[in-house]
């Protein structure tokens, strides 16, 4: 069985201001506002980068858990860590074993949707998801639209190399994870708590902000860093030779 890191969501406080900066810093285009997400009281824009997906969304009235979620954090942030798996009922048999609440649960012909509670698995919300006639990069991702290719945009990024989650304790929350997707810890002298995927990892930090636990970093792999360090820039969103601070999550530009 193998799994994948898909796709990131972001929690934003209002959403154009976001979209704008996340298109004139990392050039990326929206594929797809999800009109389903208003029965959670959200609206969003999911944005390809590379085969792999960044989505933002806000919330639209009051008592939504994106709302909630924004305040525990202080502001915007990190959301979800969403993963694509190969075989679902597995994954599904293994949550229960563990005992781990499910925040959402859906299932379509083609599409199958795992989000577990926050409080029981720690760190983020963390989805697992399969795409019946996905297994190819490339082809389909319901998340995204019907076209999301059209939108696909590498001038400056092109793909997600890593989540970043900050916790108090990173050992123990990467060994949360590692036993709900029954992937090994490795890493190495720098960063000890790492979940290798197929195609990215899962990098587990202490906090240093002072925001608490939560998905707290991003690295993309970059093809124009001078464009993205230079529109961060203008933004006021540059925090270092490699880091811009976008919706507050530290985007860290790496190599391919």
């Amino acid at each position: 069985m193998w799994l994948r890191l898909r796709q990131i969501a972001l929690v934003a406080r209002r959403l154009a201001p976001v979209v704008e900066e996340i298109r004139d810093v990392f050039g990326l285009e929206v594929a797809y506002r999800d009109p389903t997400v208003s029965a959670f009281g959200l609206e969003n824009a999911v944005f390809p980068v590379g085969r792999q997906f960044l989505e933002v969304v806000a919330p639209v009235r009051e008592g939504t858990a994106a709302g909630r979620y924004l305040e525990r954090r202080g502001g915007d942030g990190g959301y979800m860590v969403i993963l694509q798996c190969d075989e679902h009922a597995p994954r599904k048999r293994r949550v229960g074993e563990l005992g781990i609440r499910k925040a959402f649960e859906h299932d379509e012909p083609n599409y199958r949707v795992m989000q577990l509670h926050p409080r029981d698995t720690g760190g983020s919300f963390l989805e697992i998801d399969e795409q019946v006639g996905g297994e190819a990069m490339d082809g389909p991702w319901q998340p995204a639209g019907p076209d999301w290719r059209s939108a696909v945009r590498t001038g400056v990024v092109s793909g997600i190399a890593a989540a970043e989650l900050q916790t108090p304790g990173p050992a123990a929350l990467a060994r949360r994870w590692s036993e709900i997707l029954e992937v090994a810890i490795g890493g190495d002298a720098a960063h000890p708590a790492v979940l290798r995927l197929e195609n990215a990892s899962v990098r587990f930090v202490e906090d240093h902000d002072g925001r608490g636990e939560g998905l707290g970093g991003v690295d993309l792999v970059t093809t124009d860093r001078s464009h993205a360090l230079a529109s961060a820039e203008r933004h006021g969103r540059r925090v270092g030779d490699d880091l811009v601070l976008v919706c507050g999550v530290r985007f860290r530009l790496v190599d391919e």
